[in-house]
């Protein structure tokens, strides 16, 4: 028989300075306390009633959200229509000038007024006869002529400004939003007439 030899290897591990501890140097945690760690407190709704009560409750706020954001200038609450640099730089556009066509909503207002005004049948007819002979007739005209200058003056700026942009529709939003009185004008105006922005309010 061959004798075994003499050598023994010593399998033990050398220790080492690394101060890491061997494992995750923490208690494993019992399954239940972990479970109940994933448990979040769930408020179902006792019935229909209250799943509808809390719906509405949840639409509702999301719409104050978005109308806060829409109000402010946020450009992720608006509608597709109003999205984009082109569509925002007709806004600015228009909110920052004095157009004659702005105009046409109050004046066809002042029209409707005066006719419900119980004026003496002569002096009924002639304010009548005035603003329809002339005063109409010139506002026709004046929205007429200032729809397409506007058109096409935020048509030519936005191709020169933003020549990647698309130009489709871009006329027709700007004398559209024209036409609206600045109060009622949504998105709200962020530039006052003259091109100063709006300060926020407080």
């Amino acid at each position: 028989m061959r004798r075994r030899s003499q050598t023994s290897v010593d399998d033990t591990p050398a220790p080492t300075d690394d101060p890491k501890p061997q494992g995750k140097g923490r208690p494993t945690p019992k399954r239940r306390d972990a479970e109940g760690k994933r448990r979040q407190p769930v408020s179902a709704p006792k019935d229909r009633k209250e799943a509808y009560r809390q719906m509405r409750a949840k639409q509702a706020a999301e719409r104050e959200k978005a109308r806060r954001g829409m109000l402010a200038g946020d450009e992720r609450y608006f509608p597709a229509r109003d999205k984009g640099p082109a569509r925002k730089f007709a806004r600015d556009w228009v909110d920052s000038r004095r157009l004659p066509s702005q105009y046409f909503l109050p004046f066809s207002l002042l029209i409707l007024l005066a006719t419900w005004i119980p004026w003496p049948m002569e002096v009924r007819a002639q304010v009548l006869n005035l603003v329809i002979a002339v005063g109409w007739p010139i506002m026709m005209i004046g929205v007429l002529f200032t729809s397409v200058y506007v058109a096409w003056k935020v048509k030519r700026e936005v191709a020169q400004k933003m020549p990647g942009e698309s130009l489709r529709g871009v006329g027709f939003y700007a004398a559209m939003r024209a036409l609206q009185i600045r109060r009622l004008r949504f998105p709200p105006p962020q530039v006052l007439p003259g091109g100063k922005p709006v300060q926020p309010k407080r």
